[in-house]
């Protein structure tokens, strides 16, 4: 019985399962198997459109760094660009002048506050606003009855003093004359001093009446330089003293005139060195604009120390200014001529570069090629730059289309008229033409009709300006 049960088990366990009838699919599984269908499909399709655009890519890379590094080197022209249209210019002698710039401030060359000296009532004025006075030319009158009075006094006291100092010269007269018997000699010796004290009263009183004087002539103000009055500062009938800040009027020397500006320390050497050697430097004044040329003078004294706190220097210029173009306060641009120099060779501005090689510029070459020379320079100015090493007179240097140049580059000069030599191995209308840059200054790439299907042009490059 127990045998039984166990092969019963056995058997049971092996025994095959009956498969249950077959369902027809629902509808989730069949959305299921659609999507994924669809995402299959997907992914090959960016697989393949991911394999077309690298091989082209990759072709191109490989193509630019085996034109540079040497594999399959070939010239700039022979890549396939026409010729560089550029403009030109000769390393010629020329004249660069040594200047300074400085901001400087018309100052006159004397400013005058005139001031009442004495007190008292101001009864005229005798000058007009903005007016040009000369030296000794009446302005205005203060009351002076009162130290006219005081002059007749002192007047009369002096005439009484004279008066005495007469009586006593008389009696020490008659005292010189009598013997010893009639006159001592202490009566003799105190009438001398009599005659001294009297005489020390006259000067006295002398001096007082000159004082009284000099108050009258204080009471006629008259102008003490040449120049132009400005706005007055006190009315007719106000009581003026010395101690007045404003004063009357202030008189402003316009002509000659004056400018005053600083110079780094650094150039200081540069102008001492000339005035040394017995130079006149001329300086010219401009207006804000800096266009506008107001008045040329020349440099009059240079400071004697040095402002710590700018390492500046203050210089002096003298200006006739008969025009009357400056003003006091005035700021112009100034532009001081330390020297000139002459007979030198310089290259225009324009085809001067700087970079990895330092100064350089494009020179062409008798076969229309430029190349990358360096160059030492000195002074310029707004046109030229003086070139001190590098180049010779008569060198051709590039002006303009700098930007799309390289070492070896094939490039055309225009003609006398302005427009460009024709080149052979330039591309004729309507056809496509390719060029690439790696590590230039520029690169083109020009895609037609069959890169492009909107024809545009698109240009690349890699370390340059396009």
């Amino acid at each position: 019985m127990m045998g039984d049960q166990v092969d019963d088990k056995v058997d049971k366990r092996y025994l095959p399962l009956d498969k249950p009838a077959s369902s027809p699919p629902t509808e989730t599984r069949r959305r299921k198997r659609h999507w994924s269908w669809v995402v299959t499909l997907a992914l090959v399709a960016v697989a393949v459109g991911l394999v077309a655009w690298y091989r082209p890519f990759s072709a191109t890379v490989h193509k630019n760094i085996g034109f540079h590094s040497g594999r399959g080197a070939r010239s700039h022209n022979a890549a396939g660009l026409p010729p560089q249209p550029v403009a030109v210019s000769e390393v010629k002698n020329g004249t660069i002048p040594i200047e300074l710039n400085a901001l400087g401030t018309v100052t006159s060359l004397a400013t005058v506050t005139v001031r009442p000296q004495i007190s008292g009532q101001l009864t005229q004025i005798g000058f007009k606003e903005g007016q040009e006075v000369k030296k000794g030319d009446f302005l205005a009158q203060i009351d002076d009855r009162a130290y006219r009075a005081t002059l007749d006094q002192l007047q009369g006291q002096l005439a009484r003093d004279q008066a005495l100092l007469a009586d006593a010269k008389r009696i020490l007269d008659r005292y010189l004359k009598l013997n010893s018997a009639a006159v001592t000699q202490q009566q003799i010796d105190t009438q001398k001093a009599t005659v001294q004290s009297q005489e020390g009263t006259v000067q006295s009183d002398q001096a007082q009446i000159d004082a009284a004087k000099v108050n009258i002539a204080y009471c006629h103000i008259v102008s003490p330089v040449d120049g132009r009055v400005g706005l007055r500062q006190v009315d007719v009938g106000n009581y003026v003293t010395p101690s007045d800040t404003n004063g009357i009027v202030v008189i402003t020397q316009i002509h000659p005139i004056s400018v005053i500006f600083s110079i780094p320390e650094n150039d200081l050497s540069k102008v001492t060195d000339q005035i040394r050697a017995g130079q006149t430097l001329p300086v010219t004044l401009y207006g804000r604009d800096d266009q506008h040329k107001i008045a040329t003078g020349t440099l009059q004294t240079v400071d004697n120390q040095i402002d710590t706190t700018t390492g500046t220097v203050k210089l002096r210029a003298d200006f006739d200014n008969q025009d009357e173009a400056l003003f006091p306060n005035q700021f112009v641009n100034v532009q001081l001529l330390v020297r000139t120099l002459s007979d030198i060779p310089v290259v225009s501005n324009a085809a001067i570069q700087h970079g990895a090689p330092g100064t350089y510029v494009y020179v062409v070459n008798a076969d229309d090629t430029v190349s990358v020379r360096t160059i030492k320079t000195g002074a310029s100015d707004a046109n030229v730059t003086q070139v001190v090493s590098g180049l010779k007179l008569g060198d051709k240097v590039v002006v303009d289309g700098v930007d799309r140049l390289k070492e070896g580059a094939k490039v055309s000069i225009p003609a006398a008229g302005g427009a460009p030599k024709p080149a052979a191995s330039a591309a004729k209308p309507g056809e496509r033409r390719r060029s690439q840059g790696f590590g230039g200054h520029s690169g083109h790439q020009h895609r037609g009709a069959g890169s492009n299907s909107g024809g545009t042009s698109q240009s690349t490059g890699d370390g340059g300006n396009g």
